[in-house]
């Protein structure tokens, strides 16, 4: 629905419309997940048997909050690295889609995407050990 509501933007070509509709994306995801947070507790609660209860999962302490805080953080420092995060996790976009809303090489993009990737993992495990 956020991307109908753009009837005053006029889209310069494809590279744009897919750097707006992940941008959108992202914002549509934290805003769920932000939602979901602010539900009472135990609304949707799971019952869950002795036997499913001894199963033991580590999950990941953190969650979409924290990695778009963390994504804000690296926009601060490296905004295309930032950039290639947002358009390849919530646009869903491939090296070579990326590169192209970019304007660089399909390299860059991976090298960008694996540093994002070591910067912002290292920005949550840090977050785990609070």
């Amino acid at each position: 629905m956020r991307l109908v509501d753009t009837k005053g933007l006029r889209w310069q070509d494809r590279s744009h419309f897919l750097g707006i509709s992940a941008r959108l994306m992202r914002r549509v995801l934290v805003d769920h997940a932000r939602a979901r947070a602010y539900q009472k507790r135990g609304s949707g609660a799971q019952r869950v048997t002795l036997i499913d209860a001894l199963v033991i999962t580590r999950e990941p302490s953190w969650n979409l909050h924290d990695l778009d805080a963390h994504l804000a953080g690296l926009a601060a420092v490296d905004a295309r690295k930032a950039k290639v995060m947002q358009l390849r996790f919530f646009g869903g976009l491939s090296v070579e889609e990326t590169s192209d809303v970019l304007h660089v090489s399909n390299d860059t993009i991976k090298r960008d995407c694996r540093l994002a990737k070591l910067w912002l993992l290292r920005e949550l495990e840090g977050k785990r050990d609070e």
